[in-house]
């Protein structure tokens, strides 16, 4: 599912000098243009489980008596098993992080793209596009049955009590199991006469006796289902934090059910960001033109790298490195790239607010 963006373009203010300007949102201002935001990096974690629901066979207590079978079901279960976990990351907005775009008269007017939520996408430039996000689903696993009423004997049928049928169909699972034995060994009384006819005899009695034998063991359907979960970590990373829990009979269970075993995640941040040099306070130039990208610049992230780890109490189930803008900081461009001496694009992650794409052109005669 792709989210649609929306258009949006700068209004004007008066200001002492021909620039767009770009000043931090405060909550209660009123100003004229357009206020955006930074992102955060959010996970979506995708999990993938089994559910398989067993029945008992009509001779399940029969089944160690007659064909010596343990373990056998005799009333109805549901299990669970998990089978994947997968991690990606999206980007949501940063309501700590907001600006907002004035344009001066004197200067062209910027073409600027929102997501729906205000996350700055791009600036006289297309956005790359947003992030997909997967959908729930449960899918049906299909596997070929056969109903076991369809090889009863008519002696079966006929029998007067259900431990007398139990006795007629093992025996007749016994025969079954016989007879496959001659034709492999080519010691039958009635032979195939090529390779091609003893591969159907063989199959039907292995068809005839998967049939009867659910009688006894049972039958079982299952279903692959897909769970997706949400999670926006903090600024701080987590260490041994429950994301979810699972269980044997229940699947996918909140963090909070104690029926579940626990799974954990860990977000560290690996520091990746090179350190940012201090300004020389009695360099005045310097400070002149930090004041200058701080107060008119246009914001964005330079993320840092998240190492993810999902696990459970005995194995790492998936890791995974990231860029993360939580783990980043926030850098200026000059507001003097947007006036009439030069044609200036930007793009920008949408998930992590970094710079993806910078063009400066200068038009012919400037």
């Amino acid at each position: 599912m792709k989210i649609k963006l929306f258009l949006a373009s700068a209004l004007c203010v008066l200001t002492a000098t021909a620039q767009t300007k770009i000043y931090p949102y405060e909550p209660g201002r009123t100003m004229e243009g357009i206020t955006y935001f930074l992102p955060q990096t959010a996970l979506q974690v995708v999990v993938t489980a089994k559910r398989t629901v067993y029945e008992p066979g009509e001779y399940a207590v029969y089944a160690e008596r007659f064909l010596r079978l343990n373990d056998v079901i005799q009333a109805k279960e549901e299990r669970w098993q998990l089978q994947s976990i997968s991690i990606s990351t999206y980007g949501v907005a940063d309501s700590l992080h907001a600006y907002s775009i004035v344009h001066d008269v004197r200067t062209p007017v910027p073409f600027v793209r929102l997501a729906p939520d205000g996350r700055l996408l791009a600036i006289n430039t297309e956005p790359l596009e947003l992030e997909e996000f997967e959908e729930p689903s449960v899918l049906e696993i299909k596997e070929e049955k056969v109903d076991p009423a369809d090889f009863k004997t008519r002696e079966t049928l006929s029998a007067g009590s259900k431990l007398k049928m139990a006795e007629l169909t093992a025996n007749e699972i016994y025969d079954i199991r016989e007879n496959r034995s001659l034709l492999a060994k080519g010691q039958a009384d009635f032979m195939p006469k090529d390779g091609e006819q003893l591969r159907l005899m063989l199959a039907t009695l292995d068809k005839q006796e998967k049939a009867l034998l659910q009688l006894f063991k049972g039958t079982s359907t299952s279903e692959m289902h897909t769970f997706v979960l949400h999670y926006l970590p903090p600024k701080t990373g987590v260490e041994r934090n429950i994301l979810f829990r699972f269980s044997d009979y229940l699947g996918l269970v909140d963090s909070d059910n104690l029926a579940g075993e626990p799974y954990y995640i860990d977000i560290k941040d690996l520091k990746t960001l090179p350190a940012v040099k201090p300004i020389d306070p009695n360099d005045k130039k310097a400070l002149k033109l930090q004041q200058q990208k701080q107060q008119f610049g246009l914001r964005y992230l330079i993320p840092g790298t998240a190492e993810i780890k999902i696990y459970d109490v005995q194995n790492v189930l998936t890791t995974l490195q990231v860029p993360f803008s939580q783990f980043g900081r926030i850098e200026h461009l000059g507001g003097d790239l947007f006036n009439k001496k030069m044609q200036t694009s930007v793009q920008l992650s949408p998930t992590t607010g970094g710079l993806v794409n910078l063009d400066m052109v200068v038009p012919e005669g400037k």
